[in-house]
């Protein structure tokens, strides 16, 4: 099975889950008129709908090479988790709005035992999703995976935030309410902004291997007198390395090729995430010995 089918099956799970969790805290949060449990229903719905767009995502990203995506459709995934941040800030958006409307309009939250008993069953499995999609996410070098986890760590801030609030409004104090789905578009904006890094880093080519470790890799091969301009991009599952190796000068155009080859070998074994190795050639002479150029 390849890796985006296994992270396919991870998704198909926690969006079993995040559906169940999100219909639980939503109902009841009307029921009793909470805004804080509400919008954290409405939280754990976009969840669900993250999960929707990595499977969409993740499939478009398995596609192989084409004639207008001769590279691959890797970064689709990346996408994806743009479109999730996206979402996330509009859900921060409508909560703030809810929230203005209630502090000016208070209404009574209607508190009893199965309000707590909800809330701690969907943080029993807000903690599950989470700890798996992270293993998983590692596991698989996954950023959508690791990014979701992201998402889901903060659902278990947020019901802790809610549990808080239903004690506060059970003693007399509905505003905490309010103030906790506050506490929630915080955590939301965070949680935004961390999965918009990660995406830009990709997006805009930011180097995803340590050069020095693929050099230490490269100048042991037989037949590399030296390397440098070691370049990588991508993430921790695709990713690509350009580099230059120095040969003998009176090596045979064979002979470099092979030795070329051996480099590619051997980076993919080392780097398992490793999809594409551009090699440029040159004869070596002691010149290179200085003025060495690795980024």
């Amino acid at each position: 099975m390849t890796r985006l089918k296994k992270v396919r099956r991870v998704l198909l799970l926690t969006l079993a889950l995040n559906i169940i969790v999100a219909i639980a805290k939503i109902m009841y949060g009307y029921r009793i008129g909470s805004i804080s449990m509400l919008s954290d229903g409405f939280h754990s719905s976009f969840d669900g709908t993250s999960n929707i767009i990595g499977l969409i995502g993740i499939w478009i990203a398995s596609q192989p090479p084409d004639e207008t995506h001769p590279y691959g459709h890797s970064k689709f995934e990346t996408l994806s988790i743009i479109a999730i941040a996206v979402l996330i800030f509009g859900a921060g958006i409508e909560i703030l709005k809810e929230a203005y409307h209630r502090l000016h309009n208070p209404n009574h939250i209607e508190v009893n035992a199965l309000s707590f008993i909800i809330m701690a069953a969907t943080l029993s499995v807000n903690i599950f999703v989470m700890k798996y999609e992270a293993g998983k996410g590692r596991e698989l070098k996954s950023d959508f995976l690791l990014a979701d986890a992201i998402h889901t760590r903060s659902d278990i801030f947020i019901s802790l935030s809610v549990i808080i609030s239903l004690v506060a409004a059970a003693i007399g104090y509905p505003v905490v309410d309010v103030i906790a789905a506050l506490v929630i578009v915080v955590f939301i904006v965070k949680m935004g902004i961390s999965i918009l890094k990660s995406a830009t880093a990709v997006l805009t080519d930011s180097a995803c291997i340590n050069p020095e470790e693929i050099q230490q890799v490269v100048n042991k091969i037989e037949g590399v007198k030296d390397s440098h301009n070691i370049r990588t991009r991508g993430n921790e599952g695709h990713a690509n390395i350009d580099l230059h190796i120095l040969v003998d000068p009176e090596a045979r155009i064979r002979e470099a090729h092979q030795v070329a080859h051996s480099v590619e070998e051997a980076l993919k074994e080392k780097f398992p995430a490793v999809k594409d190795v551009v090699i440029h050639v040159e004869p070596f002479h002691d010149k290179h010995r200085h003025g060495k150029n690795v980024r």
